[in-house]
């Protein structure tokens, strides 16, 4: 596997380098609310910028339907991304077309273009290995002589042709970015400090059967909250009101159960629950215990006692890594879960792994600091299946010849 570093140590002045970044950013309207991502790709891009390249960017934003979506346009982005720099990022108006062609073919030495949302075109994310293979070789096209730098973790897990297929299509690199988060997840799961607790939340237990299944093997201690917490609490047999439940994972969800008993991992659940008569933020809420929570009500939050339990079961903790919030975080009411797990990581002086996606923005959005942490992952997604121990072929890739 070839990296950035390896590029670098050649001369890149006026060369092309096309590099996939992970820049899907949450917007309101027109506006970036969370520019994680950017700034976490930001220094791949500088040092190429500095080195003279003359950098091409391809990312997604959102999930358009393969065709041009105004909603979905990559240009605050590149707004963004612009005043990170100190210089202006032109925006071509297409991703292969007549403008990426002019935009990038105006670049000067040093200089940094956006290419629009790469899934404006439907062979991005086409099962047809052929389409993908084709869109590469035009993205490829557009950088003559030029090297490919895979710097968009959030993506790795996807078979998609600005991922995977233009990593055949051109030298490609593997970005620090993604060389840091690979690094991390490493650390999760090969000769882990003890005791490893994992904290799993979020709506649906069916995104993490995978993950739960293989952690169960490697953890000593699984704390479960968020909406996932109620198929686990109905599992053993509670009642659990109106709350988010998935009927059909119970069995799944029981063999769990069995399963962590089996092998001695304690599996932590809430004990009380902050159970509202509707799901808003304005809703009114009483705090229950979570094997009794009335039948018309939902839990929305963990409540002050399992805020207490979870985070006296980290503080011992070598190792912890979180994925999903505790409850419905983006109403001030039902945060305080959250963010209880959040600074009860921060307090900790264990090496502490914030796995991406919502739990990130969370984190952002509560006010807590980044730095308190190991590391915040860019993606959710790629950081669970690499736990789940899949391959994840955008990586995978960049052990193959070009």
């Amino acid at each position: 596997m070839q990296t950035l570093e390896d590029l670098l140590g050649g001369d890149v002045s006026g060369r092309f380098v096309l590099v996939r970044s992970d820049l899907n950013v949450p917007l309101d309207g027109d506006s970036i609310t969370d520019d994680g991502r950017v700034r976490a790709a930001l220094p791949t891009i500088k040092r190429l910028a500095d080195a003279g390249a003359k950098v091409v960017v391809t990312a997604h934003l959102g999930r358009p339907k393969g065709e041009p979506d105004p909603k979905f346009s990559l240009a605050p982005v590149a707004e963004r991304l612009g005043e990170l720099l100190g210089a202006e990022v032109p925006l071509a108006g297409d991703l292969v077309g007549e403008s990426a062609k002019k935009t990038v073919g105006g670049l000067a030495n040093g200089q940094v273009a956006l290419l629009e949302n790469v899934r404006f075109d439907a062979r991005e994310t086409s099962k047809d290995a052929g389409e993908r293979e084709a869109l590469a070789a035009e993205l490829a096209a557009l950088v003559p002589g030029g090297a490919f730098v895979s710097d968009g973790f959030g993506v790795v897990h996807r078979k998609q042709a600005s991922v995977y297929d233009v990593a055949r299509a051109l030298p490609a690199y593997t970005g620090g970015l993604v060389l840091a988060e690979l690094e991390v997840l490493k650390k999760l799961t090969d000769d882990v400090a003890r005791p490893y607790a994992v904290v799993l939340g979020g709506a649906k237990v069916s995104d993490k059967l995978g993950v739960i299944a293989n952690l169960l093997t490697k953890v000593d201690r699984l704390l479960i909250g968020g909406g996932m917490a109620y198929t686990f609490l109905k599992a053993q047999g509670h009642e659990v009101g109106q709350s988010l439940l998935q009927a059909d994972q119970l069995d799944q969800v029981k063999g769990f159960l069995a399963e962590a008993e089996k092998r001695g991992v304690e599996l932590v659940l809430p004990v009380d629950v902050l159970a509202a008569t509707r799901f808003a933020g304005d809703a009114e809420f009483e705090v229950v215990d979570a094997t009794a929570i009335p039948a018309d009500r939902q839990g929305l939050d963990i409540g002050p006692k399992s805020r207490e339990l979870f985070a006296g079961k980290l503080s011992d903790a070598k190792t912890v890594f979180w994925n999903g919030p505790m409850g419905v975080f983006e109403f001030e009411a039902f945060a305080g879960g959250t963010k209880a797990v959040a600074e009860a990581l921060v307090a900790s002086d264990a090496f502490t792994v914030v796995g991406g996606g919502d739990s990130a923005a969370a984190v952002r959005q509560l006010g807590l600091p980044e730095d308190g942490f190991s590391h915040i992952s860019t993606g959710g997604g790629a950081s669970l299946e690499y736990l789940e121990g899949k391959e994840l072929p955008g990586v995978s890739v960049l052990g193959e010849d070009s």
